[in-house]
């Protein structure tokens, strides 16, 4: 058992580094468990050119690298392990990493999000190179193309709008022909013409790899065929050589990995369950205080719906 901490932070992100940059700056020594896959979402973003500082823009992963020797220069320390298991029920906060335990006053989670992929094998060879996870990160590479967006939820509404900004069309595609999205977000997406429908197909694979740049999906359907009228399997190809998979894709994961975890996790959400106004944020952040004095929850880490 290890000594009593003022800070642990959960989570590598960048929410997570920035909470161990402040907290080293004011002598608190954080520990940061930062998991296997630290970096967060911009790991597997390539160029990110809307964050201040770089006017030339910066690689994602080349990004957080200069957070985390940041945080670190000022003393904080790493554990890149995921968290298994925790206990917030009475003061100091009890964290777990498998057999070994830390202890601290204060915690703070922020654990962040995680691309929802399809599964694909080709998915994951094309990634960067024409198959993305998110809109406002590389919608502005997709200028006068015609793009795919996987999904039915707000998410993939909220991708498809924003992307009719630079694409020349847009179409969502659906394994069922209902939609989890909210009413309003449906039907703006439905009125806007560049913006086509899907349903209920799926998308078996992501062409071509052997290129290293995608150029189309086959698609399947997987059920009577609502939009548009059809049925048969086809592909559906890109203006020019690239078509992009975006849409529902960040998917809120538990604080590392463990049946525990996950039930604290849901204990997070049950205490200020999170929608994605501000408002709602608020309320939310506002709960976990309640509950958990000592406890801070990062906006996506309480999420109890999927992006």
């Amino acid at each position: 058992m290890s000594a009593v901490r003022e800070l642990i932070v959960v989570g590598g992100g960048p929410a997570g580094y920035t909470a161990a940059l402040y907290a080293a700056r004011a002598n608190l020594r954080p520990l940061v468990i930062e998991g296997m896959q630290w970096g967060g979402q911009l790991m597997i973003t390539s160029d990110v050119e809307n964050y201040p500082g770089y006017p030339d823009g910066v690689l994602g992963p080349e990004m957080m690298k200069e957070f985390r020797r940041q945080a670190e220069r000022f003393g904080a320390e790493f554990v890149t392990e995921d968290v298994t298991r925790v206990d917030f029920s009475e003061r100091p906060f009890r964290v777990w990493v498998e057999d070994d335990e830390y202890r601290a006053e204060s915690v703070i989670v922020a654990t962040g999000a995680s691309a929802r992929q399809l599964g694909l094998d080709s998915e994951i060879a094309l990634q960067g190179r024409g198959v993305t996870y998110c809109a406002t990160c590389d919608g502005a590479f997709y200028r006068d193309r015609e793009v795919l967006v996987a999904g039915g939820g707000d998410s993939a509404m909220e991708e498809a709008l924003f992307l009719t900004r630079f694409a020349s069309k847009v179409t969502v595609i659906h394994r069922r022909s209902e939609f989890r999205a909210s009413q309003i977000m449906l039907d703006r997406a439905r009125a806007h013409d560049k913006i086509e429908f899907l349903t209920p197909y799926l998308i078996e694979e992501a062409l071509s790899v052997e290129t290293g740049k995608l150029r189309g999906a086959p698609v399947e359907p997987c059920g009577p065929v609502v939009e548009p009228v059809g049925g048969e399997a086809h592909t559906v190809r890109a203006k020019g050589e690239r078509l992009d998979q975006l849409g529902s894709s960040l998917e809120v994961l538990a604080m590392g990995s463990g049946d525990d975890l996950r039930a604290a996790r849901h204990e997070l959400i049950e205490a200020g369950p999170l929608g994605h106004a501000p408002a709602e944020k608020q309320r939310a952040h506002a709960a976990v205080c309640q509950k958990w004095p000592g406890v801070e929850a990062g906006a996506e880490a309480l999420a109890g719906q999927r992006r």
